[in-house]
């Protein structure tokens, strides 16, 4: 029987890649590896005939799971919902646990990204915030409290 060995990534289709990768390398990530990707094997996986993208491939300290953020060449890119909320349908964040969540917060701050809502704490055990980054993704910081 088939059976899933581990998560590898998420993937998030973005605008402007250099800008996206760089909000996410100042969170931590580093980059694994940018490459652009056409042909049969794109054009089938994606049913997007004749089509191109860049992508950039993201890991946290030490290896883990991944986010690969993908920016279309061909066919041009769609417009999301930037400002959507947590309870409409589809992907709405990405998370990290972080060592020190307010020190986190007011860096992203000092480069314009701000609190969807507020600094919640859940059980004593965490300590969680969602920031809206570029073109509005949503990246959940928690920090483990015990």
């Amino acid at each position: 029987m088939s059976r899933i060995l581990r998560f590898d990534h998420v993937g998030v289709t973005v605008q402007d890649l250099d800008r996206v990768t760089a909000f996410f390398v100042g969170l931590g990530l580093e980059v694994e590896g940018r490459t652009f990707v056409e042909g049969e094997f794109i054009d089938t996986v994606t049913a997007l005939p004749d089509s191109r993208t860049e992508i950039v491939m993201l890991r946290t300290p030490g290896g883990g799971t991944g986010v690969e953020l993908s920016s279309f060449v061909r066919p041009a890119p769609q417009p999301g919902s930037p400002a959507a909320m947590a309870n409409q349908l589809g992907l709405r964040s990405l998370s990290f646990e972080v060592d020190d969540l307010h020190a986190r917060i007011d860096r992203l701050a000092s480069e314009g990204y701000g609190l969807v809502g507020g600094i919640g704490e859940y059980e004593g055990a965490w300590r969680m915030a969602y920031v809206r980054g570029p073109e509005g993704i949503i990246v959940a910081l928690a920090e483990r409290l015990s």
